[in-house]
Formats: structure tokens, C-alpha cells, sequence
């Protein structure tokens, strides 16, 4: 892999900020909490005792501070694994890579990234307002085969059982499991329950929610329901966790997905207050990073 990036390779901004995130080293702390929604970023910063900065690039906002003494940085994503492709390059040129000389860094610094997001439950048992901690991503979307590390880090076992079991179609991108940090899981999440988390690559028919358009595989929860492995079994969808997990994995840093139950798609129902709920979450997530 070449050490000497090309300006159309690394984009800059005129600050020397990287492209999308408009962020340098020194604006990152080690713990980062990502957020799909960008106004959430404003929730989870009204918590910090103070604020040293505020940047706002796209749908790209970012704020850090400090909780309780321990900094911490709060960024949001938006939707889906191509947004968490270029927040989690970004994120690591950042720290990574001298972004003047546009050389790798010699020491490497690793990141913990923690994603707080919401999701769908797909057994009756997980209720709405609750959280769930993702083991493990299942992803739908391709991008780990974008990369030649996907072997190295992909749990070709686990994938090659769920392919099998699910019978899945041959048109779709073979899903892929990758497992998440267990120190932080182990840290922040051991009061929820644990499980594998399906990445979806769309929000209706993806997670085989029908408006207008049939479904391709209208029998996908049944799929992922019955699946089990060792015992681990699909608890939720999302959108982003599956591309969360490869690319920190691939990158040299610690992940942890974390979500509030908005909707529970076996029991056809969805969240009075998730708001509430969500809110609890983060000030739950906060106290475990300053529980050293």
C-alpha cells in the first residue's frame, strides 16, 4: 500500500481538514459516539461540562467536549454503510495519516467508536424503549468487498452459515458477520441484551417493510429469526453497524453498536416516547466511558 497519498485520493479542505467530516487529529478524542440523525449530536453534547468545539460540514456535525473530566467527541453520520465508508476513512486519515506531508503516520492511534442508533426489533421478546448491543454485524450492503482485508476480518464461519440457512439470493451481495469489540461490549453493555444486528442496505424493502412495491423476499424475517449460531441470534435491523464493524476492524479500531428499540416488527409495533428513551441510552453510554 503506497505512502505517498495523491490530492485526489486524500481530499482536503482549504484548512487541511479532511473532505467530508472537516475534521483534524486534534479535534478527535479518543472516544467518539456516532449518530445517524444530526440534530442528535446536540442531544448527546447537552450532557458534556464543557464544549471546545463545534464544526458542521453537510449532514457532517461534530461537537467535543468533556463529561465528567474525560473527553469525548460526538459526530454524526447520517444513513447507511456508504456515509459510515467515508466518516470511518476520514475518521482514520485523521488520526492516521500526516494530512500536511500526506504520509502514514508512524504510530498508530487507535479510536473508540461507539454507535448510539435506534432499530427494529424482530422478536416479540425485545420491546420498544428497550436497548440492544450488537455482538456481532450481519451486512447486506457489499462494502467489505470493496476492500482486500475482508478475509482477515470477517467471520467467514458465521457467513457462511447464514448464507446457507437463509438460502440467500445469489443477486443480492453475500452477507457478511463481523464481530464487535468485546472490551467495549463488555464495558458498556453488559446490563443489555446481546446479539447479532442485520444491516439493511434501505429502510422499507431492504427490512421487508412493503408500501406500494411487492417484495422480492417476503419471507425475510422468518430467515433471520431462525437463524442461530452458537447461540447467537439476529435480534434488530439497522443501517449502519455491519460497515462499522469491518471498517474499524480493518482500520485498527474499537466498535460498539447500541440501540433503542423503536419498533418491534414482530409485534407490529412502534415507540410512544423513543425520544426518551434514546436520551436514557446516552446517559447511560456517557457514565460507562467514565467508569475507568
Amino acid at each position: 500500500m503506497q505512502k505517498q497519498l495523491q490530492s485526489s485520493e486524500l481530499v482536503l479542505n482549504p484548512d487541511g481538514s479532511v473532505y467530508h467530516i472537516a475534521l483534524k487529529n486534534e479535534d478527535i478524542a479518543d472516544d467518539v459516539i456516532l449518530v445517524g440523525d444530526p440534530g442528535r449530536v446536540k442531544t448527546v453534547a447537552s450532557f458534556f461540562d464543557h464544549i471546545e468545539l463545534e464544526r458542521s460540514h453537510r449532514e457532517f456535525n461534530t461537537i467535543t467536549g468533556t463529561y465528567k473530566g474525560k473527553r469525548i467527541s460526538v459526530l454524526s453520520t447520517g444513513i447507511g454503510t456508504d456515509n459510515i465508508d467515508i466518516v470511518l476513512n476520514e475518521l482514520d486519515a485523521a488520526v492516521n495519516i500526516d494530512l500536511e506531508k500526506k504520509e502514514f503516520k508512524q504510530e498508530h492511534r487507535s479510536l473508540n467508536l461507539i454507535r448510539l442508533g435506534t432499530c427494529g426489533a424482530l422478536h416479540e421478546d425485545l420491546v420498544c424503549d428497550s436497548v440492544l448491543a450488537s455482538e456481532y454485524g450481519l451486512g447486506f450492503d457489499g462494502l467489505a468487498y470493496y476492500y482486500e482485508l475482508e478475509n482477515s476480518v470477517i467471520d467467514q464461519s458465521m457467513s457462511d452459515a447464514f448464507n446457507k440457512h437463509s438460502n440467500w439470493p445469489e443477486r443480492l451481495s453475500r452477507a457478511y458477520a463481523v464481530a464487535g469489540s468485546r472490551t467495549l461490549l463488555d464495558k458498556l453493555a453488559k446490563d443489555y441484551a446481546q446479539g447479532i444486528t442485520a444491516t439493511a442496505t434501505g429502510f422499507y424493502g431492504p427490512q421487508a417493510r412493503s408500501l406500494r412495491l411487492n417484495l422480492s423476499i417476503p419471507d425475510m424475517h422468518e430467515r433471520l429469526k431462525s437463524f442461530n449460531y452458537k447461540g447467537h441470534r439476529i435480534l434488530n435491523f439497522e443501517m449502519e453497524t455491519s460497515g462499522l464493524y469491518y471498517m474499524s476492524g480493518a482500520l485498527g479500531h474499537q466498535a460498539l453498536t447500541m440501540c433503542t428499540v423503536v419498533a418491534n416488527r414482530a409485534r407490529k409495533e412502534f415507540s410512544k416516547d423513543y425520544k426518551a428513551a434514546v436520551k436514557e441510552m446516552i446517559a447511560n453510554c456517557l457514565d460507562g466511558l467514565t467508569n475507568d
